[in-house]
């Protein structure tokens, strides 16, 4: 008859973040524990609490099936003596898997007979085999650790109980010295302890002690309480999901509950409010119909509603302690100017290795100017670039953003708008931060945009001048986040962006007044490209281009990111075309033979050589294409030179070109060069595969 299978892990109180997480793996890993095991199951489902993680699994047999397996074993002419007796091999083969000589048979494999016997394994009671869940529960990872009592195993805190039944039996086992029960225990201030008989009774038993095991009846009480409240008040409500889901793992028994500020504190920016509430309180915010914030807030308490009226004054003082401190600093960040704060930054260090924010600041000056040139910026872009470059980092010493680090780069648009700066200016100071995750929101100014590009390459340029380059997991400045937000700009944006050539122009600038800018771009800069273009890697792999593809396009000669993201999506369209296979295939003969130039060799082709009408139709054809190539896009490229095909395949019909006569070869290797030096502006294309 069919069991359900019961585990909780109690513990000691874990960070939100961690609930959820652990929770998953406890499902994956258990599911594979019974897979490993043979032990069939319908469904699993899962529990978590700030204090528990659980899982109840439905229908697990109360054996293991019997199994048998086909072993192979030594070759037949080492399990025979010369007498044909068995050998010591065969012996001790049939001795491990439990059977005897007289199981042996013989089959032929790859024209070698070898020894097979058929084993035969009993299967073991699900409970005996369940007492292996101790692994599963010491083999759960998580971000932060500890260790406790006297003993070396760490977990993310301390475990005070299990439960393991099969349906009312105790799977007995223990971790450390805490052995498996069918007793958890209730909330921690409401309920009390509890005792399973039977697993089904987990949820039921666990609600009575005020403990709702199931994080998403937890979460949908939440928010009916909540909405029930926001309709009654007439509020606007966003419950933000990330925040629910961190609320949700704070509580056992959520009880939802209204709180207020004064309205003096409205004067304070929208953004510091909120994120008072919601970064420090995990409260959620209040708005009327029009999106105005209200001087009111949300949250949820672990517990019922008996002396509710306190557990609202007491948040309500907390938050208005907080809101004091935000309006001081507001208050007292407004009588500083930029250009003080900016002064201050001569002190403030950006690395020990590299200098202060205001050098960094210095390089990010000149580097923005090249790129907003590059770029085609008008000449008012330009001003207005340069100056939001001149005090971009000044809000990191306002009193408002050393309390709330969250909110730098908003200060300081908010700040230079209240300064008087114009709003171009102070809306690139917020965006030079983004994206601030790897697929977080981008920049959407022009001014913004190159902010962000200008400040991240410098991050990037300064630490691997230094020698801190990522490597592995290592990388504690995040280079590699800011060099793909760096490629999804450019992407995003479609500018030119030759970094090689721009590298050059800005190593240049500012290694010409290095006490200026305090380091010169030297060392590791060589480095800088190929990690550019392993971000480059990564950006095409999420959009499905084949690999083969990125490697034709990141091995090629095109020096432009804009262009190689145009080729990528340019050939993973083209793949299916009909000419697609053999156009590469030839152009692939041309770029191969064309490696074979020797570096001494005559560039220029003589026609006076040819020998035969191929090589003259495809050296005119050659040229036309080489002259309107610069001019033309990569899709008129890459038809022009799919075009070139039956050229190519009937010069090869009639051309032999690795001739004796050197003359004669190395004009025919020379017209190759041109039509390869072409292709490989698309892609490197021996990479592709065509197979």
């Amino acid at each position: 008859m069919a069991k359900d299978l019961l585990l909780e892990i109690g513990l000691e109180e874990m960070p939100a973040h961690v609930v959820t997480p652990s929770m998953k793996q406890l499902e994956q890993k258990t599911a594979k524990f019974l897979d490993e095991h043979q032990l069939t199951y319908d469904s699993i489902e899962t529990f978590s609490t700030p204090r528990r993680l659980a899982i109840k699994v439905t229908n697990i047999p109360e054996r293991q099936e019997d199994s048998e397996e086909e072993v192979k074993g030594p070759a037949k002419k080492i399990a025979l003596d010369a007498e044909g007796n068995w050998s010591k091999a065969a012996q001790g083969f049939v001795r491990g898997q439990g059977v005897t000589t007289d199981d042996i048979t013989f089959r032929e494999l790859k024209g070698v007979e070898y020894v097979y016997v058929t084993k035969y394994t009993h299967g073991k009671p699900a409970k005996e085999v369940l007492t292996g869940l101790a692994e599963v529960v010491k083999s759960l990872t998580f971000p932060v650790t500890m260790h406790w009592a006297d003993f070396d195993f760490e977990y993310i805190r301390p475990i005070h109980w299990i439960v393991a039944l099969l349906d009312d039996e105790v799977i007995p086992f223990e971790v450390l010295d805490v052995k498996t029960d069918r007793r958890s225990r209730g909330h921690r201030f409401l309920g009390e302890d509890v005792t399973f008989a039977h697993a089904k009774e987990y949820e039921e038993k666990l609600q009575e002690q005020f403990v709702i095991a199931a994080p998403q009846k937890r979460q949908q009480m939440i928010v009916e309480q909540a909405e029930e409240l926001a309709q009654k008040n007439n509020w606007v409500i966003d419950l933000d999901a990330t925040l629910l889901e961190e609320v949700n793992n704070l509580v056992e028994y959520p009880t939802v509950f209204a709180g207020d500020f004064e309205e003096k504190y409205l004067s304070v920016p929208e953004e510091v409010l909120v994120t008072s509430m919601k970064e420090h309180q995990r409260y959620f915010e209040v708005r009327n119909e029009e999106g105005l914030l209200l001087p009111h807030f949300i949250s949820a308490r672990n517990g019922d509603h008996v002396k509710l009226d306190n557990v609202i004054r007491g948040n309500q003082k907390v938050l208005t302690a907080r809101l004091e401190d935000a309006e001081f600093f507001y208050n007292e960040d407004k009588k500083t100017s930029i250009d003080q704060y900016v002064e201050k930054l001569k002190s403030v260090t950006f690395h020990e290795k590299i200098g202060s924010i205001y050098e960094k600041m210095q390089r990010v000056q000149v580097i923005a100017r090249i790129l907003g040139e590059s770029i085609g910026l008008s000449t008012e872009e330009l001003a207005d670039l340069q100056r939001a470059a001149e005090i971009y980092k000044f809000d990191l010493v306002t009193n408002m953003v050393g309390e709330f680090p969250e909110l730098q780069g908003i200060m300081g648009e908010k700040y230079a708008r209240l300064n008087g700066e114009k709003p171009a200016v102070a809306r690139a100071i917020k965006e030079h931060y983004m994206p601030t995750s790897s697929e977080g929101e981008l920049p959407e100014s022009a001014i913004g945009a190159v902010l962000a590009i200008a400040d991240k390459l410098d991050s990037i340029f300064s630490f691997f001048t230094v020698g801190m380059i990522p490597s592995g997991s290592n990388d504690p400045y995040a280079l590699r986040r800011q060099a793909y937000g760096v490629v999804r700009i450019i992407e995003a944006k479609n500018w030119a962006f030759p970094l090689v050539n721009l590298q050059h122009a800005i190593n240049q600038e500012i290694n010409q007044d290095i006490t200026r800018f305090g380091i010169e771009l030297s060392e590791g800069q060589k480095e800088v490209i190929d990690f550019v273009k392993g971000r480059l890697r990564q950006l095409l792999t999420t959009k499905k281009v084949r690999h083969d593809i990125i490697d034709a396009i990141l091995n090629a000669e095109q020096k432009d990111l804009t262009k190689a993201f145009a080729a990528a999506q340019l050939f993973k369209e083209r793949l299916e075309d009909e000419d697609f296979k053999p156009s590469m295939e030839a152009l692939t003969r041309v770029v191969n033979l064309a490696k074979k130039v020797e570096d001494d060799a005559a560039k220029e082709i003589d026609p006076a050589l040819f020998e035969n009408e191929a090589e003259k139709e495809l050296y005119e054809a050659v040229n036309q294409v080489k002259a309107q190539l610069p001019d033309q896009s990569l899709d008129e490229n890459y038809n022009q030179l799919v075009a070139l095909r039956p050229l190519i395949e009937t010069y090869f019909d009639q051309t032999m070109v690795m001739v004796e006569d050197p003359a004669v070869r190395n004009n025919r290797l020379a017209q190759l060069q041109q039509i390869a030096e072409m292709a490989l502006s698309l892609a490197s294309l021996d990479q592709i595969i065509t197979k």
